[in-house]
């Protein structure tokens, strides 16, 4: 008890018996999700939703409609309107607003069920670090915070931080440890942001945990600080130790010495933020960069477990269907190592049957349940002309492209003058337009991105360098009314925007 603190150890105490009864689900994967199953049907056959198809049992589950959320956004805006819930019988506590990456963005009604989802994916995540991971003793963490721009000004919408999705009580129990986030949320400019959170950090010599999102979001915030080095060493002097002011005012700030107790970053890590993330690793060498597994707005869908090399479903939150590539539908405990599939969620808040265009691969089995490794969107195609781009195959060509010391790469559609493709990145070595023409002919062995330049439907593409490309991108979706936090750093940079809104 002595190495890891008596609050750890009151922790590991109290989060023990989640953790135990999900580990031993993960024994019995078809079993657990038959009873969730049967869980979620009553909740479904007791809405005003389920009148709408008849009166089907259990057995006929397979009748219920696949949908997305267009299908839904009707009866979602007049459950707004009218404070109801078509869904189930819980009331709605909020409406929680997705960062709107690929389409308009969504708002997913939440109740007490389903935040009970996510308390548990966060009690079974930290009680696997407390007992597995580098020890903690008694330090802070942050949570991310995500300043409300363009938010809709309510408090029936949205949380301030992650730690809102925990009960009450952990909340209550995890407050001295929190790095402050007062006021953060309520801020309108995404510098003054910057600024309060930097100083917060700064002033947070004894950090041990970092949860974000996206790894950019703390690359912004680090070049903010090395940028603004002298002005927030002024501001804290009388704040900040004499080794600490000296560390910040180093003209290349060691970041593991700035935190030396910190031991864990969790973000994403996987598809997109993959770079990234080791980008942290690099930053941060005896620090444990872990992968948030998937997670969307709308269900807790997989956690990572370090005994488990890998991420396992939360399967006793949410049932899962798959679709393979051929279209068959697949439970969980039926599927195969290296395959992929598309998936589809019933989960707590009245969501059934729900396609969320998230794809995984099936990476290898953890007891008796499949691991699974998120590998993109459904359907991440830019389409300019015909040309169909998938995400995962410039994902490629990005890497035979062999970028080294690259943090931002994305590829940018433009359709004035003529249509064309932008490749943004933060650095390189090479002459812009050789590596232009190399990129080109990689992307050429797409045969419709091919046929469009040869018709001349498409214009060669072009390459963009700047050393704060990312936080330019960030404040353009900002702008358009996305979460800070929530910013998914993307391949193919969708939807088609006009560059000059950016630079």
């Amino acid at each position: 008890m002595n190495r890891i603190g008596l609050p750890i150890f009151v922790l590991r105490h109290l989060l023990k018996r989640t953790a135990d009864n999900f580990h031993c689900c993960l024994f019995k994967p078809e079993t657990t999700q038959l009873a969730l199953q049967k869980q979620l049907f009553s909740a479904f056959q007791s809405s005003q939703y389920f009148r709408s198809f008849a009166d089907k049992s259990i057995s006929q589950w397979s009748e219920v409609p696949i949908i997305e959320y267009k299908d839904i956004q009707y009866l979602i805006s007049q459950q707004i309107s009218q404070k109801n819930n078509f869904f189930t019988n819980e009331p709605v506590q909020f409406y929680e607003k997705t960062s709107g990456s690929r389409s308009a963005a969504k708002l997913i009604p939440y109740t007490k069920s389903l935040l009970n989802s996510f308390n548990n994916m966060f009690c079974i995540w930290a009680y696997d670090i407390i007992i597995n991971a580098p020890k903690l003793c008694k330090g802070k963490i942050y949570f991310c915070v995500s300043p409300q721009l363009a938010e809709i000004n309510s408090n029936e919408f949205g949380l301030a931080n992650d730690s809102e999705y925990l009960n009450p009580w952990l909340r209550w129990f995890l407050q001295p440890f929190l790095v402050s986030s007062e006021g953060l949320n309520r801020l309108t400019d995404p510098e003054l942001f910057k600024h309060e959170l930097a100083k917060r950090l700064l002033l947070t010599e004894d950090l041990e945990i970092i949860s974000i999102w996206n790894p950019t979001f703390l690359k912004v915030h680090l070049d903010y600080i090395q940028i603004h080095q002298e002005s927030l060493c002024k501001e804290l002097k009388n704040s900040l130790s004499k080794e600490r002011s000296q560390l910040l005012l180093s003209s290349e700030i060691d970041w593991k010495k700035m935190w030396s107790h910190l031991k864990i970053i969790s973000c994403w890590d996987s598809a997109h933020a993959a770079s990234q993330a080791n980008y942290l690793r690099s930053l941060f060498p005896t620090v444990m960069v872990q992968g948030k597994g998937l997670l969307a707005t709308e269900a807790p869908m997989t956690i990572p477990l370090i005994k488990a090399a890998g991420c396992v479903p939360m399967l006793t939150e949410v049932f899962f269907e798959f679709v393979d590539e051929a279209g068959k539908i697949h439970l969980l405990h039926e599927l195969e190592i290296g395959a992929t599939y598309e998936i589809i969620l019933s989960q707590k808040g009245g969501l059934y049957r729900y396609k969320i265009g998230d794809r995984v691969r099936v990476t290898h089995y953890y007891l008796n349940t499949p691991c699974l490794e998120f590998i993109g969107r459904s359907a991440a195609i830019s389409d300019l002309v015909g040309e169909k781009l998938h995400e995962d195959f410039v994902k490629d060509c990005l890497i035979k492209l062999d970028l080294k010391d690259t943090f931002f790469q994305s590829l940018l559609p433009v359709i004035e003058p003529i249509s064309h493709y932008v490749l943004l990145l933060d650095k390189t070595q090479e002459d812009s337009e050789q590596m232009a023409n190399r990129f080109d002919t990689l992307l050429q062995e797409a045969y419709h991105y091919r046929q469009a330049r040869l018709l001349g439907q498409l214009a060669p593409i072009q390459v963009l360098v700047s050393s704060n490309i990312s936080d330019l991108v960030v404040k353009y979706q900002i702008k358009a009314g996305k979460k800070w936090g929530d910013i998914k750093h993307q391949f193919i940079l969708n939807p088609v925007i006009d560059i000059k809104l950016i630079f």
